[in-house]
């Protein structure tokens, strides 16, 4: 009798230690879950960035610049997405920095270019996970089974869609067509599919906050792509040009320390070029111009800008654009400088 009790006593603590151990196994998948769940956050990858954080400093707000922002806000508010449209140097991602942190919603920013893939917008299997577990289901004898778990990561555009975010997708055009078939849903039916992702969180429902921004060159310029009509029609397009001259000057004045008189002739000269040159001159360039002054201090004996000096800097300034081109281009570019300045 003793030697039954004790084997029976034997069994029950193998049952304890069992039941103890799927207990352990158990809580290892969800912290498993849970952890890679959160992985982006716990990296320190997540793409959310607080509306206050976001909008480029110096930011300059003109009536000119108020008035588009609000029109932006606007469309932003009638539930549709917004294409800013113009030429490089405009101003366009500022712009839509600051529209999207007017809406006091969490940003998610996303640059586009050729490496951009769906995975890239929706998310994407990062390697695997592993934990084991020991089970001991005979006296003496221990099976241990490895358990390995997919790690998902959510990218840019999952992330925005679920948390009500505005995504600002910079240099839209950029990016392979093929890539934004899966925002036909998004924006027509509120529902984001996820491809390889599986179970039943392969689609998300669009949170009723999210709202979208694309920037995009005009489609004359290199290494841009023309996208489907059946996207850009789900879109409210926004010509974005080069502001009037006050403005610019205020938006020069901004980067720089010079004279007031110092900002106008740079900005002067600027829109002289843009008018005369074939390649773009933009806001851009007039601001690296006036840094580049404010160092070579080419002022005349009445305090102005000496022509020379004007010459070599916006000459220095534009000339990455005709890069690659022989060496008779930037003599020719220097010409026209010259002749217009």
């Amino acid at each position: 009798m003793a030697d039954d009790a004790s084997r029976k006593r034997k069994v029950r603590g193998r049952k304890i230690t069992d039941s103890r151990e799927q207990k352990e196994g158990r809580r290892a998948k969800k912290e498993l879950a849970r952890t890679a769940s959160n992985a982006g956050e716990r990296n320190g990858d997540s793409p959310l960035g607080d509306p206050s954080d976001v909008v480029p400093e110096p930011f300059i707000e003109t009536d000119a610049i108020r008035s588009l922002r609000d029109r932006i806000g606007g469309w932003l508010e009638a539930d549709q997405p917004v294409h800013l449209i113009g030429p490089t140097g405009c101003g366009k991602t500022a712009l839509a920095l600051s529209a999207a942190a007017e809406r006091g919603r969490p940003v998610v920013w996303l640059n586009g270019d050729e490496a951009v893939d769906t995975a890239a917008l929706v998310g994407s299997h990062a390697g695997g996970e592993r934990y084991k577990e020991d089970d001991r289901f005979v006296g003496g004898v221990s099976k241990q089974t490895e358990i390995v778990r997919e790690r998902w990561v959510d990218n840019p555009l999952s992330v925005a869609v679920r948390e009500g975010a505005t995504l600002v997708y910079n240099e839209f055009s950029r990016s392979d067509p093929a890539a934004h078939n899966v925002l036909l849903s998004v924006f027509e039916e509120g529902v984001l599919e996820r491809p390889g992702k599986r179970g039943e969180d392969r689609t998300i429902d669009v949170h009723p906050e999210f709202r979208a921004i694309l920037t995009s060159n005009d489609v004359e310029y290199a290494g841009v792509h023309e996208q489907q009509d059946a996207l850009l029609d789900r879109f409210i397009g926004v010509r974005v040009d080069y502001y009037d001259e006050e403005t610019e000057r205020e938006i020069v004045g901004a980067h720089v320390t010079l004279s007031e008189a110092d900002i106008e002739t740079i900005v002067e000269k600027t829109r002289a070029l843009r008018d005369e040159l074939d390649i773009v001159v933009g806001t851009r360039a007039a601001i690296t111009a006036a840094k580049g002054l404010a160092v070579f201090d080419g002022h005349d004996g009445n305090g102005e800008f000496d022509d020379e000096t004007l010459i070599h800097v916006f000459t220095d300034v534009l000339a990455p654009k005709i890069a690659g081109e022989d060496g008779d281009s930037i003599d020719g570019l220097r010409l026209q400088i010259t002749e217009t300045i």
